[in-house]
């Protein structure tokens, strides 16, 4: 509150920002995502989702014990503010939560970045991934794109608003694209007559890509792939590739949902 009264002093319309979670290394939620098997991920998409878990916790715990289990891993994150309780159900048994927005876009984060750097170990699949674009692949895309996403950790229903959902999977979605150095990768950039999720220009064949990601509310990928071909169109996107020199457009609507997708090309 300090910092935020602080930066309003300068700049009036100053919004406020998460500058707790900017103190320290996060590193320990990091470790816990490294460490987490599928029982853990799914109890962490459900946090995420805005949903209590109950553990059993052990403050006691020294520090050559943190490491020993998972379970020890949740302690520390209760103890150092990354958890906090909403209720206590028997001994040292507890239902958890995220405190607040700040640490839950924390969690988001650092679940990208351990994707990013997971899925980056397999070149040669990732490789694939990126080539499919520019040949118009959108069959090949769908397939390994919903691989990827079943080995994440993604985002659930429950009380995360549609635009949040989008942009975890934007997020997802740049990262694996970003794999490719040579090419020229923008996000949100300004063309036509909006602002394109995803424009990418692939020099050696002057080939220019658009990306149009969707969330399908209530399962309805074909609906929603539909729908952001449409925007692309309507809005023009294809514009600043077209500026840029780009000879080709390929045009992809893609739509998720939970842990599956589809894609569509255009």
């Amino acid at each position: 509150m300090i910092s935020y009264c602080d930066r309003l002093c300068e700049e009036p319309d100053a919004l406020p920002e998460d500058y707790w979670s900017n103190t320290s290394s996060n590193r320990i939620v990091r470790r816990f995502i490294d460490k987490s098997n599928k029982k853990t991920k799914d109890e962490i998409e459900r946090l995420i989702a805005g949903e209590t878990i109950v553990k059993e916790l052990h403050p006691e715990l020294t520090y050559d014990e943190l490491d020993r289990t998972i379970d020890n891993l949740w302690s520390v994150l209760f103890t150092t503010g990354y958890l906090t309780q909403r209720g206590r159900i028997s001994g040292n048994q507890y239902q958890l939560a995220i405190p607040n927005l700040e640490i839950r876009e924390l969690f988001v984060r650092q679940i990208q970045e351990w994707f990013r750097e997971t899925s980056s170990q397999d070149a040669p699949k990732l490789d694939a991934f990126c080539e499919a674009f520019p040949s118009g692949d959108a069959e090949r895309i769908e397939q390994l794109l919903n691989g990827y996403l079943w080995h994440t950790i993604s985002i659930r229903d429950t009380f995360v608003p549609k635009g949040q959902k989008e942009n975890f999977y934007h997020g997802i979605l740049l990262g694996l694209l970003q794999y490719k150095e040579d090419w020229l990768v923008r996000s949100n950039e300004e063309s036509g007559e909006g602002f394109s999720d995803i424009l990418i220009e692939v020099p050696e064949s002057r080939t220019g890509i658009v990306i149009e990601v969707k969330y399908a509310e209530n399962d309805q990928l074909d609906v929603w792939c539909a729908e952001a071909l449409d925007q692309i169109t309507r809005k023009k996107y294809e514009t600043r590739l077209l500026e840029d020199g780009m000879q080709t457009i390929v045009r992809y609507g893609i739509a998720c949902y939970k842990k599956h997708c589809k894609v569509v090309r255009g």
